[in-house]
């Protein structure tokens, strides 16, 4: 039996009602940075922002994978994202896994993401993306407090052509492989 080529990934954004998510495949050897530059795809994000993923037991996720840049807190243990892989990562562990990706430092975009399930559908070095729902919020809107203030009306920010209820999965592409 050979072992499984591809992650499961399941991402969602807190703070927001309905939620806004996406689910997609990535291949095991995918490092830390090759999955967040899926998760900005896929999410919609410009990629504008510092970034970093948290894991740890319990509240307590003190452990970072992150860009090696000053202003990424290094946590009680910190892993370069260019070097660290999924496979790595899960090791031995049984799924699903849970860890945290926080995007936009000042705003505080905080995902959640589910390494969910191993699987072998699907080929190549690129994310396959397997579903999802609601727009991405724009960037620079305030974080989650400020986009649901946006949405209630109570701030007037939003675009007029933009539509928090319409994801089109025809739109997200994967642009480059992942590493």
């Amino acid at each position: 039996m050979s072992a499984p080529s591809r992650y499961v990934i399941k991402v969602f954004l807190y703070g927001i009602e309905p939620v806004i998510w996406r689910r997609f495949s990535i291949p095991v050897g995918a490092t830390f940075a090759g999955l967040h530059t899926a998760i900005q795809q896929g999410m919609g994000w410009k990629d504008e922002q510092l970034h970093e993923f948290r894991h740890g037991k319990g509240k307590r996720l003190m452990s970072v994978i992150g860009p090696d840049h000053e202003e990424v807190p290094k946590g009680d243990s910190f892993e370069d994202e260019e070097k660290f892989t999924l496979k790595e990562f899960v090791g031995r562990r049984r799924l699903p896994l849970r860890l945290l990706y926080r995007y936009d430092f000042h705003a505080d975009w905080v995902h959640e993401i589910a390494i969910e399930e191993t699987s072998d559908a699907g080929k190549g070095d690129r994310p396959i993306l397997l579903g999802g729902e609601r727009a991405c919020p724009p960037e620079d809107t305030g974080g989650p407090e400020g986009y649901m203030a946006a949405l209630q009306g109570d701030l007037e920010w939003l675009d007029d052509d933009y539509d928090p209820a319409k994801f089109d999965p025809k739109k997200v592409t994967f642009g480059k492989p992942v590493r």
